[in-house]
């Protein structure tokens, strides 16, 4: 069992009940044990389910609820007999959507600060996303941004040229392009992930408390040490594992 496959298989897992008897998800609990990467992915994992939780015991129940759900019983029966596979898949998209909506949430006013950037952009980084454009050269990787209309004109940190590259991707915030670029620090990588080093760039306009010029700050999310900052028109975000000391090196 690789780190991907426990992932995939503890999104089932449901801590304090007898799920941990199951086979498959004692051998990736186990894994856990073993694999740093993996015990933080599932400490986070579970914190996201323990807020889901506790915005579903938020929510107030309608009243005539339960009467509406037992005069509706008989229809919802004779749907399952004759649907089964229409009533399974519309269960699938449910749990689709709302794993979108605790990831990826919607726009709405005041969303657009830099802590929600911040957790949507470091989200994506520990994900397992894909990298759009392969190449360790910065000039490719600033014409693959400028092609597909992704900010393009920036300057990094000269400390960022002791990483090297591994590639880059354009991810979406608000109506804006991000221009995701990612890089190996050196340190052993777990297996089936090939960057542990990410910087993410966006107009500042698009981040309305943004850092102002010369000033750094740095927060931890979802595990990673991370240092938000602007310079001219752009906002950049650097995270990585380890502590602040850690992401200093790179700045």
């Amino acid at each position: 069992m690789n780190l991907n496959e426990a992932k995939n298989i503890l999104l089932l897992y449901r801590p304090g009940t007898a799920d941990a008897e199951e086979p498959q998800i004692a051998e990736a609990l186990a894994l856990a044990q073993r694999e740093p990467e993996l015990a933080s992915w599932l400490v986070d994992h579970g914190s996201r389910q323990e807020a889901l939780r506790a915005r579903f015991r938020q929510i107030a129940v309608p009243a005539g609820l339960k009467e509406q759900i037992l005069s509706e019983q008989p229809a919802r029966e004779r749907l399952l007999h004759r649907h089964p596979r229409l009533t399974l898949a519309a269960l699938a998209a449910l749990i689709l959507l709302v794993g979108l909506m605790v990831f990826w949430p919607p726009h709405r006013p005041g969303g657009d600060t830099l802590e929600t950037y911040r957790n949507q952009m470091i989200g994506i980084a520990m994900s397992g996303y894909g990298m759009d454009f392969l190449t360790n050269s910065p000039t490719e990787i600033r014409a693959y941004f400028a092609q597909n209309q992704a900010p393009a004109d920036y300057v990094w940190p000269a400390a960022l040229e002791k990483a090297a590259i591994v590639g880059c991707a354009v991810q979406g915030w608000q109506k804006e392009k991000v221009s995701m670029v990612c890089f190996r620090t050196g340190r052993p990588l777990p297996p089936n992930q090939s960057s542990d080093l990410w910087l993410f760039v966006v107009p500042r306009a698009s981040v309305k408390d943004a850092p102002e010029p010369g000033q750094r700050r740095f927060a931890t999310v979802h595990g990673l040490i991370t240092s938000a900052w602007s310079q001219g028109d752009t906002v950049f975000l650097l995270g990585t594992k380890g502590s602040e000391s850690t992401i200093q090196q790179f700045l």
